[in-house]
């Protein structure tokens, strides 16, 4: 055989390996068909006799899993194991055993253990085990890569039809739950598809929105429910029960990130989702007085002028929504529900706060309604525009997700939610202001020097941009927007637009793009969920 041909096979060989196992059992010739059966189906297996062989094989050689008899004589299977574990932990171990006492399980669920068959095996379980911890990644992307495509063309033929608001969540929390799984497997490459896919749905939600909003604002009957209903529909029902009702709002929160934190209640709660729409612009300001008053943010100003500071106020972290406690207040009053006693309203803007709210978050369950604010995830978004360390840890938005889970698993939202999970007597509704959208492009406004600074919406006078890239309000009393003046208009912006003045023009452009912004128009920002949670333990 020349030198080429026995490379070419060499080659071949090792694009055919599908992973390299090592089996260890003192009665090893008796398992010879199992063997021979693996290495047709293309992996490559050596052998040991006992658990000192074992070791010195997983000290020469790099396998990809272990199988590894439990009863052997000298060096027997748990203890062969546990030397396995301390030399490579990572290295999958399938135990085959004739035991099957409940401590091996426990063994197995622990960690220690991958898995375990029983003796005597059969070829079907041995494959199994391997296409599980040998090929599970791969089949698996293989799946899904099949799953998208039909997926994709399912969302595309949605896209050419008219849907309603309830249609609209659905397509989005598909799209999400598609975020979810290819962040599972990026080595397939379809994110790109998938983001381009979602940049043309926000583009026809956009026409949507643009088409339907002013009557949705004006009482039309088929609407969504919007910010100003949140309270009446989820929480006040349940100050009519015996629990102590829990309202978390988590500013800036979109649905993928609720997913993140999803997971990890599901041992504490169970989980009743619903979706509710931001109002435009869908900021601070609007949404979350519009949440705590009941009311649209025209019919504030009109009822409670003291209360409506928004942005005329000098400090804007602190004044956008310092009333939402009275705001709250005054809505049960006018709903005729007085509590004792009264209902308590915290806002946690800073970690060691949040620290000393944690502390005490039982002693808060014998009020009737606990609100509280968590400003984090909005922090979030604000830092990543500000701070280059936090665009370099999360550069995309699967990076993204991530620093959302690495936060949610340490902050004091999570360990107060598994606190309150272990009383029967409470009821907690969460939910958000609004989200939040990576934004790309920018769109060229022109304004006077009193106009807003927001790069997803502004209010002023004489303001022009794109009508293709921002609805324009021209009369703010039919969204019912506080009109602040006689001459003042809005535009907010759609998809993933940004505001940027002439002046200065390409620095701002390159400063604020991909950045994660709010107060448009796009799915992140209005489709909202508001999740009720049981505890189970209770």
């Amino acid at each position: 055989m020349s030198t080429s041909q026995f490379n070419k096979k060499e080659r071949m060989t090792m694009e055919d390996n599908k992973g390299s196992i090592l089996w260890v059992d003192d009665e090893i010739e008796m398992l010879r068909p199992h063997i021979l059966l693996l290495k047709e189906k293309g992996y490559d297996v050596d052998t040991a006799a006992n658990g000192d062989d074992a070791i010195d094989s997983v000290k020469q050689k790099p396998y990809d899993l272990v199988f590894l008899d439990e009863m052997m004589p000298g060096k027997g299977g748990l203890e062969t194991l546990a030397v396995i574990k301390e030399l490579f932990p990572a290295l999958p171990v399938v135990m085959i055993t004739k035991n099957e006492a409940e401590s091996l399980m426990e063994e197995a669920i622990g960690g220690k253990i991958s898995d375990y068959l029983t003796k005597p095996v059969n070829p079907s379980q041995v494959l199994m085990a391997c296409k599980k911890f040998l090929e599970g990644k791969k089949i698996q992307g293989e799946q899904v890569s099949r799953d998208y495509t039909q997926e994709f063309s399912a969302i595309s033929r949605l896209l050419l039809a008219p849907m309603d608001h309830s249609e609209w969540v659905d397509l989005y929390t598909k799209m999400v739950g598609w975020d979810m799984e290819l962040d599972l497997h990026p080595e397939l490459g379809l994110q790109r598809t998938l983001i381009d896919q979602r940049r043309e749905a926000n583009a026809e939600f956009c026409k949507f929105v643009e088409r339907k909003y002013l009557s949705w604002v004006q009482g039309a009957k088929d609407r969504p429910l919007l910010s100003n209903e949140v309270v009446d529909t989820f929480v006040i029902p349940h100050l009519n029960e015996k629990t102590s009702v829990f309202f978390f709002v988590v500013d800036c929160l979109r649905y993928d990130q609720w997913m993140v934190m999803e997971k990890y209640l599901h041992e504490y709660y169970t989980m009743e989702k619903d979706f509710y729409y931001s109002i435009l612009p869908t900021a601070t300001p609007y949404a979350r007085n519009a949440i705590f008053s009941g009311l649209f943010p025209l019919e504030l100003e009109q009822r409670y002028p003291e209360l409506w500071k928004g942005e005329d106020s000098d400090d804007e972290e602190t004044s956008y929504n310092r009333f939402e406690r009275q705001l709250l207040d005054k809505l049960l009053e006018r709903r005729k529900i007085f509590l004792k006693p009264e209902a308590k309203y915290i806002k946690i803007l800073d970690a060691e706060f949040g620290k000393q709210v944690q502390n005490n978050i039982l002693s808060y369950s014998g009020n009737r309604l606990t609100s509280i604010v968590v400003n984090f995830v909005d922090m979030l978004a604000h830092g990543r525009s500000d701070f280059p360390i936090l665009k370099e840890i999360a550069p995309d938005e699967p990076a993204y997700r991530s620093l959302t889970d690495s936060w949610f698993r340490h902050s004091s939202l999570y360990a107060m939610l598994q606190a309150l999970s272990a009383r029967k007597d409470v009821k907690i509704i969460l939910t958000t202001d609004h989200g939040s959208v990576r934004c790309m492009r920018g769109s060229k406004v022109i304004g006077d020097r009193e106009a807003s600074t927001n790069l997803r919406y502004k209010f002023g006078r004489n303001l022009k941009s794109d009508d293709k890239q921002a609805i324009f309000v021209k009369n703010p009393k039919d969204y019912k927007l506080p009109v602040r003046g006689s001459t003042t208009n809005y535009i907010v912006a759609k998809e993933d637009y940004y505001f940027v003045y002439p002046t200065e023009y390409h620095k701002y452009l390159n400063q604020y793009r991909d950045s994660f912004q709010h107060g448009g128009i796009s799915m992140e920002e209005m489709i909202l969920p508001v999740v009720t949670l049981t505890p189970k333990k209770g």
